[in-house]
């Protein structure tokens, strides 16, 4: 099953890297992996997608809460939560394709970032579901270049994680 980790840590040099050691070390796939400061500059907040079934969860949050980095960690999937992702793709728009790409981004509400006379840059919002859909209902030939964000998520209501 996915499930999305949210973790607190201290934001210091290496940090990241003994998290992702911990995956690593015990044979744990990190699906996405998204990290930034946040409204205290001594913090970072790190959004981890892996999959597993609860006791693997369990175990990869019981071995993040004993490093001494990690302030707080939960799963957002324990409770109601947003999660969003955020996707550039870059298209070949010419001819019959420039309109059709300008309407696919119009349906997934996309938005067309770059234009030249040859491509269109879309940003897309949503969840990984939603992008996954896009990218099925467009024509992959005119694909020429994807990056994604991966996921962020955030509880829903009262529910926050700080300190």
């Amino acid at each position: 099953m996915r499930h999305i980790l949210s973790i607190l840590l201290e934001n210091e040099a290496g940090a990241l890297s003994r998290v992702v050691g911990l995956f690593s070390a015990r044979g744990y796939n990190i699906d996405s992996l998204t990290v930034s400061t946040t409204e205290d500059p001594t913090l970072s907040r790190m959004t981890i997608v892996t999959h597993g079934s609860e006791d693997v969860i369990e175990q990869i949050t019981k071995q993040l809460n004993k490093l001494i980095e990690v302030v707080k960690v939960i799963d957002l999937n324990e409770s109601e939560h947003i999660e969003r992702e955020m996707m550039l793709t870059k298209v070949r728009a010419t001819g019959k394709d420039r309109e059709e790409m300008k309407r696919m981004a119009d349906i997934f509400r996309g938005r067309i970032i770059d234009v030249t006379e040859k491509t269109y840059t879309i940003e897309l919002t949503g969840t990984s579901d939603k992008l996954n859909a896009f990218i099925e209902a467009i024509d992959r030939t005119v694909i020429l270049e994807t990056v994604r964000t991966g996921a962020s998520g955030i509880g829903r209501g009262e529910r926050v994680l700080k300190i």
